[in-house]
């Protein structure tokens, strides 16, 4: 059996761990990032990688860091077949990649060479492209900069947001891995080196821009809702609180009024202004320390008195 340590930490990792496991190879260990506290009362929880491992009695390995520590130690003691990550979220060391026997590779979240980085499916969704995908690549030093084994593409819709694409792209990327390990095992797939001229990034993305600029044009405003969506959430301050807005349509209609301004409001609807003379609809939305809302409730809650014309969202807190 060829031997596996396999890196991830998300939910976007977990079908590609178990289709490894079901296609018999011998994954002698897990690494993923160390427990964390989520959720609104910050309990402290294992990533699903983890949950995954522990289910099929495989040994975790979960380093703060992982360049000079023990757990790096023991995984290049184990001097695997195969390397194998995805979404993992720590720099590898090149000590730890020459330890595979064979390959080390990833399976990332895009059509590489576009959207090296952290955050490959937000920055898709946030440039309104209309599709992406996955790639195999070889694991090398600089970051996703390896050759190319296999390519799979994946058409977005403005449906989509980053919890649809991943779980989309996660079965994309188990289906080409498995498909294409075979060929790195006998030395037969096909290397293609990443064109340099073509090279765009997609660094993590940052708290500062959770705060979703209402000067945007409404279709650009929704791409960045989509793309935060489902775990982080983009924000506004809207009605003088920090408020979440989970889902938003544009409109074709234009507006005079300056962005934010109420532009209709009705007992079921609340049209705002966006930049450019843009307009959209808020859809469902989260004042701080609530639960979300459809904008009904909204409406006949906290937003009731807003009128045509009124400034309700501002660009910093009241």
């Amino acid at each position: 059996m060829t031997s596996v340590i396999f890196l991830g930490t998300p939910d976007f990792a977990v079908p590609i761990l178990e289709g490894l496991i079901d296609q018999n190879y011998n994954v002698v260990a897990v690494m993923t990032q160390p427990d964390r506290k989520v959720g609104r009362k910050q309990k402290v929880a294992a990533s699903p990688v983890k949950q995954a491992a522990v289910a099929h009695d495989i040994p975790v390995l979960q380093p703060e860091k992982l360049s000079g520590s023990p757990e790096l130690a023991k995984a290049i003691a184990l001097a695997p077949d195969l390397i194998v990550t995805a979404a993992y979220g720590q720099f590898l060391p090149t000590k730890f990649l020459q330890a595979a026997q064979i390959a080390a590779v990833n399976v990332h979240g895009s059509l590489l060479p576009k959207y090296r980085g952290g955050a490959p499916i937000q920055y898709s969704i946030i440039n309104g492209d209309t599709e992406t995908g996955v790639t195999i690549i070889e694991m090398v030093k600089k970051m996703d900069a390896g050759d190319m084994f296999a390519q799979a593409k994946l058409p977005l819709t403005r449906q989509d947001d980053t919890g649809t694409v991943f779980a989309k792209l996660s079965l994309l990327g188990r289906d080409l891995l498995l498909a294409t390990l075979p060929k790195i095992i006998d030395n037969t797939a096909t290397r293609t080196p990443q064109d340099p001229e073509k090279v765009t990034f997609a660094p993590t993305i940052t708290k500062e821009q959770e705060h979703l600029n209402i000067h945007l044009p409404a279709q650009a405003l929704d791409q960045w809702v989509r793309a935060l969506r489902p775990d982080v959430g983009g924000y506004v301050y809207m009605n003088g609180q920090r408020t979440k807005l989970w889902a938003v349509t544009p409109l074709a209609e234009k507006t005079d009024l300056p962005a934010g301004s109420v532009v209709e409001r009705s007992k079921h609807q609340l049209v705002v202004a966006a930049g450019d003379q843009t307009t959209f609809q808020i859809d469902e939305l989260q004042p701080a320390g609530k639960g979300k809302q459809h904008i009904a409730d909204y409406l006949n809650g906290p937003g009731r008195d807003l009128t045509v014309g009124q400034q309700v969202i501002t660009d910093e807190a009241k």
